[in-house]
């Protein structure tokens, strides 16, 4: 809490609520529609795997998703990516036409396909760039570019030696 407390206040934000879940994955995440209404959390994985410092750099890179405003962002690019899924099955369905109107079926089929898909391209392109921001910023706000860098090698070499508890 002292820590998201002190990196908070680095990166001139209001202090968020912060989270532990229970949960031996090593992960932390950030959510909330804009700095006054966000929370982080922590893994007790993460907090055991990665020193104080390691945890700063993940804390901090969190706090960039929230300054970003990064889960509007998405949320937005979420439901734009849905709704041009939506579109593209309601005009195969109802769009058709009748006689000659009538678009060609493999290309209905096509749209209906590629659409969603591209949406989905688009929304992943997103997110991905949002993650080299945040990584970019939460090494501005612990000012400690090496702590991230390790913690992240820490957390990739955690993924690669356990495999995710299926859930039932």
């Amino acid at each position: 809490h002292g820590l998201v407390e002190q990196l908070a206040g680095r990166a001139g934000l209001p202090m968020p609520r912060v989270f532990v879940i229970e949960s031996d994955q090593p992960n932390a995440f950030a959510t909330g529609r804009s700095p006054d209404h966000a929370a982080v959390a922590a893994t007790t994985g993460i907090l055991r795997a990665l020193s104080r410092e390691e945890l700063a750099g993940v804390m901090a890179h969190e706090l960039a998703h929230v300054k970003n405003r990064d889960t509007l962002i998405m949320t937005v690019a979420a439901t734009i990516a849905g709704a041009i899924g939506f579109l593209s099955q309601f005009g195969l369905f109802f769009g058709m036409g009748r006689g000659e109107d009538r678009p060609n079926p493999i290309f209905a089929i096509l749209l209906m396909i590629l659409a969603p898909l591209a949406a989905m391209i688009v929304q992943m392109a997103i997110s991905r760039s949002r993650e080299y921001v945040a990584d970019e910023e939460g090494a501005a706000i612990c000012g400690q570019p090496r702590w991230l860098a390790s913690a992240l090698q820490k957390i990739e070499a955690f993924a690669r030696g356990r495999p995710m508890a299926s859930v039932e």
